[in-house]
């Protein structure tokens, strides 16, 4: 890995040298994964962020560790490329079986799709600990419920995630308009939405991320939207376009990514929104009993 200031040093690494149990096995066998290999200093920071995070390492997602080292996702995913590695998921999963005494002992007996479970909970209590200042959610939910009409878009992968906001949100705001399909059309919804009074834009942002869901966010900034978007992280490609961005990371376990994190992320902005709508209650309300009426519901 290096010498002199690059080097992880050991002790500094497993916090002293007669560090015992759990943790100092897990930096140990982290450090000597890392110096079998010579690795760029970014690689190198990265190493050391999980050498000292060593229980937590192995349940950590590529976004969680790109932010606690300070670099890029991009960087985690070269770093774990360099160990020989196909990607990051694969580190991961090698380090769960390497480590079976870290962050959670019993992880290590759980299949695959438990971990899966195990992972998106930790992204959960993530998105908790954002949360604790509600400031951001609070400025969005404003800026939310003050546009008349209210586009949300989402595409592809986030499709899932904008329909459900927007099936929620038209129960209590006035004019909600779901842009979840892409072409020479989407350009001309947007346009649309802004000659009809909107002021913003609520975008939701999975990987991965479709080069038309940047240029349309870019297209919604020049026509004079604030955009708020969802993101699976603060480095997502679609940050440049965005002036409010709320970051919630993704499940990476299985084949597919799972996004508990930001369709919860986007129920709290659904209550934020209500709380700067006056008229949300009676709106819901006068829903119910017309449902009641209609016998929508068998419950």
């Amino acid at each position: 890995m290096g010498s002199g200031d690059d080097a992880v040093g050991a002790a500094d690494a497993t916090g002293g040298a007669g560090a015992e149990g759990g943790a100092g096995q897990g930096s140990a066998r982290l450090l000597r994964l890392f110096e079998a290999h010579r690795l760029t200093p970014t690689q190198r920071r990265i190493a050391h962020c999980l050498v000292r995070k060593a229980d937590e390492a192995p349940f950590l997602s590529s976004v969680e560790v790109a932010e606690l080292a300070g670099v890029s996702q991009p960087s985690v995913t070269r770093f774990a490329v360099a160990l020989g590695f196909d990607g990051y998921p694969a580190l991961r999963r090698h380090l769960r079986e390497v480590a079976p005494g870290s962050a959670s002992p019993a992880a290590a007996a759980c299949n695959e799709y438990q971990q899966a479970v195990l992972a998106e909970i930790e992204n959960l209590r993530h998105l908790a600990a954002l949360l604790a200042d509600p400031g951001p959610v609070a400025r969005a939910g404003a800026l939310l419920a003050a546009s008349r009409p209210l586009p949300v878009l989402g595409l592809r992968a986030a499709g899932a995630q904008a329909g459900g906001f927007a099936y929620f949100a038209a129960k209590v705001h006035p004019d909600v308009r779901l842009l979840d399909e892409g072409g020479t059309m989407l350009a001309d919804r947007l346009d649309a939405a802004v000659r009809a009074g909107a002021s913003a834009l609520l975008c939701f942002a999975l990987p991965r991320h479709p080069r038309e869901t940047v240029e349309s966010l870019a297209y919604a900034k020049g026509a004079g939207l604030t955009v708020v978007t969802v993101a699976d992280s603060a480095f997502a490609p679609v940050a440049a376009h965005s002036d409010l961005l709320l970051p919630a990371a993704v499940g990476t376990g299985l084949a597919f990514d799972t996004a508990c994190a930001p369709m919860l992320l986007g129920r709290v902005l659904l209550e934020s929104m209500c709380d700067d709508l006056p008229d949300a209650q009676s709106r819901l309300e006068e829903f119910d009993t017309h449902a009641a009426a209609r016998g929508i519901f068998v419950d």
